[in-house]
C-alpha cells in the first residue's frame, strides 16, 4: 500500500515535538532508535519535555548526558543499564507499577501527546506489525494526539494483537537498523544448580512463565527432555526457542490459548527474532491481559520462574532495588507470582545466588555478601511480599515457605543460604526476636 504521504523526515519529526510535551516510546526494541538519537538536537527554546518508555536499550544523549538534564525528563516503567546513567543525572524518574496495569494506572495519571516507536512496513492490505513489544504500545497509540513510527523491514512479523492500520498512524520514518539484541548470558555453575533444582518440579504439561537472565535459561536447558509443556509468559526469551526446537513444548494441555505460546513481548538474540517471524504458534498479546494475574490463573499448572536481588528471612523480596537506589523495576513478577498462585496446581519460583559481591563504601574494597538476610536494607522495596512467595532457590536448594509460620521460615531459608553465614543470620534473627533464643 503506498503510504508515502506520511513519510517525513527525523528532522521533521522533531519539529513536531513542542514544550512541555509527553512522548511515549516503544519497549526494549520496539523504541525509536533514530528519533531518540537525536532528541538532544531539538531547538534549544524547546524545553521541559518528558519521555516515557520502559526497559530501553540505547545510551540516547538526552538522558545520559547531564547538560540536557533541565530539558528532558525520563518517565520508566523499567530501569535499564543505561538508564540507571539518567538516574544519576538527576533526568530520570521510576513510575511503580505491576505490569499489566502500567499502560491504563499511567494513563489515568496522563495522557500523550506524541507515541514514537517501531514496526514492519505495511502490507498488501496495509497493516503494520508492531512486531517485537505489545506490553503498553498499542494502548498508548491509542490514546497519543500524533503517532510516529519508524518503519523497518529488519523487524519480524508477529502475530496475536499486533496488526495496526496505516490510516492509524500520522506519520512514518523509513529506516533499516537491526533489531537490538539481547545476547544469551554464558551460564555459570550457579545458574546450573538452580536451573536444575527447579527444573526438577517441573512435570510434562506444565505452562510456564520464565524471565530474563542466566537462571532462567539454565532452567529452559534442564527442561530440553520434558514434553508438553506450554508456554504464558510475559517475555518470549531464546529459552523458549529452544525448548520448542527440543520437542518440548506442544501447549497442548493449556487451558487458554491452547496450541500457542503467549506473551506480550520478546527480547533475545538474532535468531529468536527469526523465529518468531511469520510464526502463527506465537501470539503476542496485550500486556494488561497476558499479565492479569487471573488471566495467567486460568491455565491449569501455572509455572512462574522470576529472579530477585535480596531475601529477607520471613520472606520478602527485593527484587528491584539496592537499599533506596532503583536498580530495575517490579515489571511482572508480581503479576507472575500471583497468577501461579491462582493456577491449579501452580508453582512459583523465587531464584537468586546466595551471595553477591558489593563494593564496601568505607573501604571502596569489593566484598561477599549474603542476599539472605535478616532485615532488608534500609530504603529496600518489597517487591514480592512475603504473603506471595512460594519457593526460593538458591545453590543451596529450594524451600517451600507457602503457609509456614515466620520461625519456620526463618530456618528454611537459613538452611539455603551460604554456609559461612548462615551462624551469622541466625545470631542476627534471634536478636531481632523472629527465632527463640537458644538455650
Amino acid at each position: 500500500m503506498d503510504y508515502q504521504e506520511k513519510v517525513i523526515t527525523v528532522k521533521q519529526a522533531l519539529s513536531l515535538i513542542k514544550t512541555n510535551d509527553i512522548i511515549v516510546s516503544g519497549m526494549v526494541g520496539a523504541e525509536a532508535r533514530e528519533i531518540l538519537s537525536h532528541l538532544h538536537e531539538l531547538d534549544a527554546s524547546i524545553k521541559n519535555v518528558s519521555v516515557t518508555n520502559c526497559l530501553p536499550m540505547l545510551d540516547a544523549d538526552f538522558f545520559v548526558k547531564p547538560e540536557h538534564a533541565k530539558r528532558f525528563h525520563v518517565d520508566s516503567w523499567f530501569l535499564s543499564g543505561a538508564l540507571r546513567k539518567g538516574w544519576s543525572n538527576g533526568t530520570t524518574s521510576f513510575i511503580p507499577n505491576h505490569l499489566h496495569l502500567a499502560a491504563t494506572a499511567r494513563l489515568d495519571h496522563v495522557r500523550p501527546n506524541i507515541y514514537i516507536g517501531c514496526a514492519t512496513p505495511p502490507d498488501e492490505h496495509g497493516f503494520v506489525s508492531l512486531s517485537v513489544s505489545n506490553v503498553y504500545e498499542k494502548r498508548m497509540i491509542e490514546e497519543a494526539g500524533v503517532v510516529i513510527l519508524e518503519l523497518n523491514p529488519n523487524f519480524p512479523r508477529t502475530f496475536g494483537d499486533m496488526e495496526l492500520h496505516i490510516s492509524q498512524v500520522n506519520y512514518v520514518i523509513p529506516v533499516n537498523y537491526p533489531v537490538p539484541e539481547i545476547p544469551d548470558q554464558e551460564l555459570t555453575e550457579k545458574d546450573i544448580k538452580i536451573g536444575n533444582t527447579i527444573a526438577s518440579f517441573i512435570k510434562d504439561g506444565d505452562c510456564l512463565q520464565l524471565g530474563i537472565g542466566g537462571i532462567p535459561n539454565a532452567v529452559a536447558n534442564a527442561l530440553v527432555n520434558k514434553r508438553d509443556l506450554g508456554v504464558h509468559t510475559e517475555m518470549l526469551t531464546s529459552g523458549f526457542m529452544k525448548l520448542w526446537n527440543a520437542g518440548a513444548i506442544s501447549n497442548k494441555y493449556k487451558t487458554i490459548n491452547r496450541g500457542k505460546m503467549v506473551c506480550c513481548f520478546v527480547a533475545g538474540p538474532k535468531a529468536l527474532y527469526d523465529f518468531v517471524d511469520n510464526n502463527p504458534s506465537i501470539l503476542i498479546l496485550d500486556g494488561r491481559y497476558v499479565n492479569d494475574p487471573y488471566v495467567i490463573g486460568q491455565n491449569d499448572n501455572q509455572v512462574s520462574i522470576n529472579a530477585t536481588l535480596e531475601v529477607d528471612v520471613t520472606g520478602q523480596c527485593c527484587s528491584e532495588s539496592i537499599g533506596s537506589r532503583q536498580w530495575s523495576g517490579t515489571g511482572g513478577q508480581v503479576d507472575t507470582v500471583l497468577g501461579a498462585q491462582l493456577s491449579k496446581g501452580g508453582r512459583s519460583f523465587i531464584a537468586l545466588y546466595s551471595t553477591a559481591m558489593v563494593r564496601n563504601p568505607a573501604t571502596g574494597v569489593k566484598e561477599e555478601i549474603s542476599t539472605i538476610v535478616p532485615q532488608l536494607k534500609p530504603g529496600a522495596v518489597v517487591t514480592t511480599c512475603r504473603n506471595d512467595v512460594h519457593y526460593i532457590v538458591t545453590e543451596y536448594g529450594a524451600v517451600n515457605l507457602r503457609g509456614c509460620s515466620v520461625a519456620e521460615r526463618v530456618e528454611k531459608l537459613i538452611s539455603i543460604a551460604h554456609p559461612k553465614f548462615r551462624d551469622q543470620i541466625r545470631k542476627e534473627s534471634i536478636a531481632l526476636g523472629l527465632l527463640p533464643a537458644e538455650e
